[in-house]
């Protein structure tokens, strides 16, 4: 062979043997990059191919699959999709997928690797699609989403001994079945979903934190017990009325001038809600131990998942002595979710052990057969034994003789704290209404709920937690526990 030639020979072999090289790398290597790409048709393709599997309420679907004649042969049903579409989340053909549904997306669809039998793994068969068996109780869900109805806001209904969250409300809602298709409609029912000032297809209970008010006067009362600065929610406090804001001229009051918030113990404080007392209860206590105390909660933890991960609640750590004063009364820059203070009411409940809340009970295989079972889990440890006891004594007060007063159940026991956030400059628009609470039947089973709501369509001079919340928190602990 000519030397020429040769060099071709070489080129060209070169060339094959690179072609070869790339083959191999984009068949192997790179083949789960292209298969998830979501811009691969192949992908939708794949997963609306066959029903999907379902997630479920009570054991029963509240999803479904319907055929179509396109590409894409079926596509996701929703049963009262608005009640559940905070739990559930959507699956679009065109927008893709939130919460559960994309979650377990892999599951739904069937290319879970759990789902697999030998001889689907050898014909690389795509298996039936799974199921995810939730934790929500349908009598509750509905109970907080009909008493929230037109409201904007959300409300969380959770098990202290366990954590299994029994309901999860976000109002205004939106109806995911709209949007499930490729259609024309389901293009224009997304656009108008996202032009939605209300933002209906955010989940307020897990995505939505916004100061606690008054609530969070309960995390401020169990760091004083906790931390010894009192020895009982009966001992007499150093309190002020009205409290002048350390290093300012600035005095702070309560909202009822009548109430006796001068130097009263944390019952008679939870009770009327004085601010007074709680504000300098945080400065006595000092930032970090306020802030070690909500940590326990849970606040400051980025990672709070149900699995579909909460937005992170805040307890600021970079405070002067006035603002840990505004601090301990739910203002300054507090920021608290739904789920963060059904924590708060939760391990109150509990005796100071906190539960990780959780969403899903199970997940199975296309036969029913289980592949994961989710127990309980313990966050850890919030508080002690008997600090929990006087925390829960107070609240009972509040429900009886105070401010909770429409939260009372006949044949429950039920404790509570209302909150009121201010919201804009100076206080200038709508205050936010709160309440946490938990109830026990005679059996010793307990539900514990929060609900804030963003805007209840009501006058500014109208708004509180016992009168806008504290009824949507009844109803949840009545279905949870009659």
């Amino acid at each position: 062979m000519n030397k020429p030639l040769r060099r071709v020979s070489v080129f060209c072999l070169t060339l094959i043997l690179a072609l070869m090289g790339w083959a191999t790398w984009i068949q192997g290597a790179k083949a789960g990059d292209f298969k998830e790409d979501p811009h691969n048709p192949r992908v939708a393709i794949g997963k609306y191919a066959a029903p999907l599997g379902n997630i479920l309420v009570d054991g029963k679907p509240v999803t479904g699959s319907a055929a179509t004649s396109a590409t894409l042969k079926y596509k996701r049903t929703y049963k009262d999709g608005p009640l559940y579409a905070p739990v559930t989340g959507f699956s679009s053909q065109i927008f893709g997928s939130n919460q559960l549904e994309s979650l377990y997306g892999n599951l739904l669809d069937g290319s879970d690797s759990r789902l697999q039998s030998p001889a689907d793994a050898l014909t690389r068969t795509r298996a039936k699609g799974g199921d995810v068996a939730t934790t929500i109780d349908s009598k509750v869900q509905r109970a907080g989403y009909r008493a929230l109805g037109d409201k904007k806001g959300a409300a969380v209904a959770l098990d202290p001994a366990t954590g299994r969250i029994l309901g999860m409300v976000s109002t205004p809602s939106y109806d995911p079945g709209k949007i499930a298709g490729s259609s024309a409609a389901d293009q224009k029912a997304w656009q108008k979903l996202s032009d939605d000032t209300d933002n209906p297809e955010v989940n307020r209970a897990l995505r939505q934190p916004l100061p606690p008010g008054s609530t969070f006067k309960l995390v401020v009362a169990a760091a004083a017990l906790e931390n010894g600065l009192y020895a009982s929610v009966d001992e007499p406090t150093d309190s002020p009325d009205p409290y002048t804001l350390p290093h300012t001229r600035t005095t702070l009051t309560n909202e009822n001038a009548a109430a006796p918030c001068k130097n009263a113990d944390i019952r008679t404080a939870l009770q009327y809600s004085c601010n007074t007392v709680f504000a300098k209860m945080a400065v006595d206590l000092g930032k970090d131990k306020v802030k070690a105390q909500a940590e326990k909660f849970g606040f400051n933890d980025s990672k709070v998942d149900t699995p579909v991960r909460a937005a992170k609640s805040v307890y600021p750590g970079d405070m002067d002595e006035a603002q840990t004063a505004l601090s301990g009364i739910g203002q300054f820059n507090d920021q608290a979710t739904p789920l963060q203070m059904v924590m708060v009411a939760s391990a109150i409940a509990n005796g100071g052990e906190l539960k990780t809340p959780q969403l899903v009970d199970k997940l199975t295989d296309g036969g029913g057969n289980t592949v994961q079972e989710n127990g309980p889990k313990t966050y850890g440890k919030a508080m002690s034994a008997h600090t929990a006891a006087q925390l829960r004594s107070a609240m009972q007060t509040v429900v009886d003789k105070g401010t909770g007063s429409h939260a009372k159940i006949d044949g429950l026991t039920v404790g509570g704290k209302t909150g009121t956030a201010q919201h804009g400059v100076d206080n200038s628009g709508t205050p936010y209404a709160w309440f946490v609470s938990y109830a026990e039947d005679g059996n010793g089973h307990q539900v514990a709920v929060a609900v804030m709501v963003e805007d209840g369509h009501a006058a500014r001079n109208e708004v509180s937690g016992n009168g806008l919340a504290a009824p949507i928190a009844r109803a949840m602990m009545q279905a949870a526990l009659s």
